[in-house]
């Protein structure tokens, strides 16, 4: 008889452990399940973002996004422009004054040139060309007033958990920033500066 209670009381254990072991398998399912949704309701309230101020327009945004066609966009600050007729983002240092292909700073002509009155002409960025690359900004940071500048496009980004642009970026210019903050221009920091 001693042997059927030892048996029974082993089948009882076995029992229990299984349950047990049940119950614990659905408590961390509900426990993770519920800290993915958390981690990502939170992660859409933080974006990716370019400060002009630090960005060194070294390129890296153009071939180190996970996109095939960068998320990173030049965007104007039309506030700071000063409408040139010679824009230091638009022309290659040193050229004619003639908007031939050959004259154009950008390799993708993503900048257009549109003529206002003499002797302004605005400049109008088509993000669809656009690659990020830079060079329309650090020309006209170099010989202009840095109203030309690279925005992580939110639209168009991926938000991905660890951005790899901001990884390589050797001026540590992007950083993740609560989704309901503004972009960051250098024309609305100059404005309120100001005001």
């Amino acid at each position: 008889m001693e042997k059927k209670d030892k048996d029974k009381d082993k089948g009882y254990n076995r029992r229990e452990f299984i349950n047990n072991g049940v119950r614990l398998t659905l408590g961390l399912t509900v426990v993770g399940t519920g800290a993915l949704a958390l981690t990502r309701s939170t992660g859409k309230d933080y974006v990716w973002q370019i400060d002009p101020f630090k960005c060194t327009q070294c390129g890296r945004c153009a071939t180190d996004c996970v996109k095939a066609e960068s998320a990173v966009k030049c965007v104007h600050a039309y506030d700071l422009c000063g409408y040139c007729d010679l824009c230091g983002g638009y022309f290659k240092p040193g050229a004619k004054l003639e908007t031939g292909a050959e004259n154009q700073l950008c390799p993708t002509a993503a900048i257009q040139r549109k003529f206002i009155e003499e002797p302004f002409f605005e400049y109008i960025i088509d993000e669809e060309l656009c690659i990020g690359c830079g060079k329309c900004v650090k020309g006209c940071a170099a010989f202009g007033n840095g109203s030309l500048q690279l925005q992580i496009r939110h639209d168009l980004c991926l938000d991905c958990n660890q951005c790899s642009i901001a990884t390589v970026c050797p001026s540590d210019a992007i950083s993740r920033i609560p989704a309901n903050e503004p972009y960051i221009i250098k024309g609305d920091f100059i404005k309120n500066k100001e005001g």
